[in-house]
């Protein structure tokens, strides 16, 4: 997998629609637990894996829609880098969709592509195209316009 690196404004310009990808990552049901431990969601489509082998239309226990979209941040920095930046921050979401579950087990990646660039006073606000994508699936699990700021280091040292 190679990294999309960024160093200015123009860089960013230049990527515009260019689909960047993670690598696959599995969602266990560990990382399920851990999530429902510290959010305090402990639904049992997400925590109990016999009631939802019973109970569930999927025969196994899901991840949270929001653990989907948490996953995110570690996604995009696996493919994507800003080595000039000195900050880069997330700035909110115009859309989210939850499309499709996420069974326990199975293996996510991140696609991004750059949407639109705004120049902001030192750097640029960007929208992503973000979709979080379930291996041999033909639907993502996730779809959203992400908003994030990054501020570009002045040259010189600043």
């Amino acid at each position: 997998m190679e990294r999309a690196v960024f160093s200015s404004l123009a860089d960013v310009e230049r990527a515009r629609g260019t689909r960047i990808a993670s690598a696959w990552l599995t969602v266990t049901q560990q990382l399920i637990d851990d999530f429902a431990a510290v959010t305090g969601d402990r639904q049992w489509i997400h925590v109990d894996p016999e009631r939802a082998r019973r109970e569930s239309p999927l025969g196994t226990t899901i991840a949270h829609g929001f653990l989907t979209l948490s996953l995110l941040p570690s996604l995009i920095a696996q493919c994507v880098s800003f080595p000039t930046a000195r900050m880069s921050l997330n700035y909110g979401f115009e859309r989210i969709r939850f499309v499709a579950p996420v069974p326990a087990g199975a293996q996510v990646r991140g696609a991004f592509s750059i949407e639109e660039v705004r120049a902001i006073e030192g750097g640029a606000q960007l929208t992503w195209r973000a979709e979080v994508e379930l291996r041999d699936a033909p639907k993502p699990a996730l779809s959203a316009l992400w908003l994030t700021r990054v501020l570009f280091a002045v040259p010189g040292g600043g």
